[in-house]
């Protein structure tokens, strides 16, 4: 980053005696000069997220008029693919925000991204060390975790009262949902593409009794299990569970055509924001079983977001106060309140507390969060081509284009690839 000067002049004029016709005497002009560097920082969000995100900023230039700093943002599919090109030559901001999986693909030595631990500006005291393993690379500090995330069942509450529905809890209350809902083409429930392929997995680990990663991190479910998944997800459709994803819109949940949606806790309000505007009560539901009994089988929670600072940064002492400004400061924690999720920083949630700003549905979908036991999700489920091989196996199937049986081999051999 280029190193700048910012001028402020201040003259003292002032005159030893009452205007005269021999005029004022003045003292010398006094010249204070602060020498600002600039650094970068950039995310991604919604319109709402900006907007706390830039107020946060000009908070922090004036709390540190040494540092201006410059951003850059954008919605969640641009920022994606401006990071990946940025990553890769070098030109990525001093300050970023980054997704849990892009530092197993970017730092996979741990040298992807500055280590934290070199930055005294930076309070990591404030999170626990179960915490900071997230963001651990072959022992560098490459990232922090604004909070925690996990796939959440959202149902509207105000839909199923209608048709006087018990909030559902178990894969078997929803097709009995969807019998009563059909009449009137609600969807019980909704699922955009990753959401839809973990809520698969979900019920194919707990019809399999297993994993689909084993502890050593390889593929532990084989044909036969992505087969129980084909069949799941056509069932859903068939029966008009939820939609199939092709047709997924996220405005038919405004529209009330979908009862509830899978979605991360960040995207709680994203999602139903306007439905509660509107009244209409929205509640986390217990996570989905089979019988109703151990909640959290094969649910995975991971980071909902994260801060790292870039390995070329020419001001990582500027960096570092910036980031636990964002991190920690009470200034930041009242304006974020829970939008990205309850943070993890303890200074920030004190705040929250203080303010009574622990409330609404990503906090109670929070909660659920912390009383399961939930795994860990593994950063290679999150990875696109997987999802999308998945998906066009499933039409094929759908579509009549292959049969179940050749498509499941075929998928779980696509799918094997991506842990070899």
């Amino acid at each position: 980053m280029k190193t700048g000067y910012f001028h402020r002049f201040a003259a003292l004029l002032c005159c030893a005696a009452l205007l005269t016709a021999s005029g004022c005497s003045s003292e010398p002009v006094v010249t204070e000069q602060i020498q600002q560097t600039e650094i970068s920082l950039s995310w991604w969000g919604n319109d709402a997220r900006n907007k706390y995100t830039i107020e946060a900023v000009e908070q922090f230039e004036e709390l540190h008029p040494e540092i201006k700093v410059k951003c850059s943002y954008s919605e969640w599919s641009g920022y994606e693919t401006r990071n990946r090109i940025q990553m890769i030559s070098d030109t990525e901001a001093d300050v970023m925000q980054i997704n849990y999986g892009w530092l197993e693909q970017y730092s996979p030595d741990g040298e992807g991204y500055y280590d934290i631990y070199n930055l005294n500006a930076m309070d990591i005291s404030q999170f626990s060390e179960d915490m900071l393993r997230y963001g651990l690379k072959n022992d560098h500090l490459n990232a922090i975790p604004i909070a925690m995330n996990a796939q959440t069942v959202y149902i509207n509450k105000t839909i199923y009262d209608s048709y006087g529905l018990d909030v559902p809890k178990t894969w078997d209350d929803l097709f009995h949902a969807a019998e009563v809902m059909k009449a009137d083409d609600i969807y019980p429930l909704s699922a955009a593409s990753k959401a839809m392929w973990l809520y698969l997995i979900t019920y194919t680990e707990q019809a399999a009794n297993k994993t689909i990663i084993n502890n050593s991190g390889k593929l532990n479910f084989n044909a036969n299990d992505f087969k129980t998944m084909i069949e799941f997800y056509q069932r859903l459709i068939d029966e008009h569970v939820m939609p199939q994803i092709d047709f997924y819109q996220r405005l038919e949940l405004d529209n009330e055509k979908y009862a509830g949606s899978v979605a991360w806790i960040s995207d709680a309000v994203n999602y139903f924001g306007d439905a509660v505007a509107k009244g209409r009560e929205i509640v986390a539901a217990d996570y989905t079983t089979i019988d109703g009994t151990n909640p959290g089988k094969g649910w995975y929670a991971k980071p909902a977001t994260m801060y790292a600072v870039s390995k070329n940064t020419e001001h990582p002492q500027e960096a570092a106060i910036l980031l636990n400004y964002l991190m920690n400061s009470s200034e930041m924690a009242e304006l974020q309140g829970i939008e990205k999720g309850i943070p993890l920083s303890a200074a920030a949630q004190e705040t929250l507390k203080e303010q009574n700003l622990l409330t609404g549905i990503q906090y109670e979908a929070s909660q659920k969060m912390e009383g399961c036991t939930l795994g860990e999700l593994d950063p290679v489920l999150e990875k696109g081509g997987m999802i999308d091989d998945f998906f066009a196996a499933c039409n094929d199937v759908i579509y009549e284009v292959k049969d179940i049986d050749t498509a499941s081999s075929e998928v779980y051999a696509q799918i094997k690839s991506y842990f070899s």
